[in-house]
């Protein structure tokens, strides 16, 4: 029987489970990087815990919320199990401290890319789930993500989502998204990105991957334009 190292241990007091099979939490912080014919990666835990996430959150939301409508519903749902927010969760819990990575992965920091950790926070889900069924995972769930579920924007649209359906709605192109700027070392990153409309009208933000900054300069406009 596969016996846990002492930070797995103590990542699982933090996730509030003690594994039956602790080989399943082994594989689930196990990046590519490191998998070999005797050693699982974390690849399809992932596919399942993010499963596993999405009926949890749909239930959670239909109890939440009982007249609310499919197209209300929706954004809420993308919101709570869209990647940014599992690597936030897995922030809290530090998941990337016990992620094990390949050297290369290490040097470029993997423990701290959003990708990496939202991956493994999904993996992690299904590893409770295969170890102790629906209910308990369900369980750990909801304790984890906590109030992001009740205080979830009854308009959860992501930023450039929204933007795109103002200018849709007032007849103009979609938003361009330029990278007009980029610093810190090649394994973190730092983009600048303008969101623009054809009318002229443009926001700056500034992230640590281009997708969010591409999300944080179309917030911006949007406050701009309805401020």
């Amino acid at each position: 029987m596969v016996k846990l190292s002492a930070d797995l241990q103590e990542f699982s007091k933090r996730i509030g489970h003690e594994f039956a099979r602790p080989e399943l939490l082994v594989r689930a912080v196990t990046h590519s990087s490191v998998s070999s014919p005797t050693r699982d990666d974390n690849q399809r835990l992932e596919f399942l815990g993010d499963r596993v996430l999405g009926l949890v959150m749909a239930e959670a939301l239909l109890a939440k919320d009982r007249g609310a409508s499919e197209g209300q519903l929706a954004p809420r749902f993308n919101a709570l199990v869209r990647k940014e927010t599992c690597a936030d969760v897995a922030r809290v819990i530090d998941i990337g401290a016990v992620l094990k990575l390949g050297r290369s992965e290490q040097m470029s920091g993997g423990r701290r890319k959003q990708a990496l950790l939202g991956d493994a926070m999904e993996a992690v889900i299904a590893a409770v789930y295969l170890d102790a069924g629906f209910d308990v995972a369900r369980d750990m769930i909801l304790r984890l993500w906590g109030d992001r579920i009740t205080t979830v924007d009854a308009d959860a649209r992501d930023a450039k989502t929204a933007l795109q359906e103002w200018a849709q709605g007032r007849g103009l192109p979609p938003p361009v998204y330029a990278e007009v700027g980029r610093e810190g070392p090649d394994h973190a990153p730092v983009f600048k990105i303008e969101a623009r409309l054809q009318s002229g009208e443009k926001a700056v933000a500034v992230a640590g991957s281009k997708r969010n900054a591409e999300q944080a300069a179309a917030k911006a406009l949007m406050d701009q334009l309805l401020g």
